[in-house]
């Protein structure tokens, strides 16, 4: 795989967390650069180490893995999805303060792992074909840090001026990117 298409992986490999962090900005009432680059952090981290991970499954069980993980991915993706739904239909005006600060961390990580699925699948993938795995999650963990922080800014400024469409929209979103994987792997 040359260096252009590992770097276009690794973009394509965020852009599910890129909507999450803009309903998650969208939604928080904190989207200053320190939480944004905080929260990227925790997402690129994540994001980074879920390819090694479907790397060494696919090196030591890569048909069991291969015909459960866009079932994985449509559950987890779906599911945080009608809840990021759900949540913008809630009529609580206290956004990301109305839950204590360790459930926020547990949610962020939660929805990171969630959005990481495809990135599992992607290196399960890769222990198939002649790419340094390192390389290749390095690349995914820095475009996804890089789209999460973008993601959240954006996200404070298109809750101030949509509100709660963006969190409803970052749902239909994941939605989709878990549907999307699913019928890929389907088709």
């Amino acid at each position: 795989m040359n260096p252009l298409a590992l770097i276009l992986l690794a973009f394509a490999m965020s852009t599910d967390a890129f909507a999450a962090a803009i309903s998650k900005g969208a939604k928080s009432k904190n989207t200053s650069l320190s939480n944004a680059l905080k929260t990227g952090l925790i997402f690129g981290i994540v994001e980074s180490i879920t390819p090694i991970i479907g790397w060494f499954i696919g090196q030591s069980a890569s048909t069991y893995v291969e015909s459960w993980d866009h079932w994985i991915a449509l559950i987890l993706l779906c599911g945080l999805g009608i809840h990021m739904i759900y949540e913008s239909f809630n009529d609580t005006e206290d956004g990301d303060h109305s839950e204590p600060k360790k459930q926020r961390l547990a949610l962020t990580i939660f929805t990171a792992i969630g959005t990481s699925i495809d990135a599992m699948a992607v290196g399960v993938g890769l222990a198939f074909i002649d790419v340094p795995i390192e390389i290749a999650a390095l690349l995914i963990g820095c475009a996804t840090f890089f789209m999460v922080t973008i993601g959240m800014m954006l996200g404070g400024v298109l809750g101030n001026l949509v509100g709660k469409r963006a969190e409803t929209f970052g749902g239909l979103v994941l939605i989709g990117v878990g549907i999307w994987v699913f019928c890929e792997h389907v088709m």
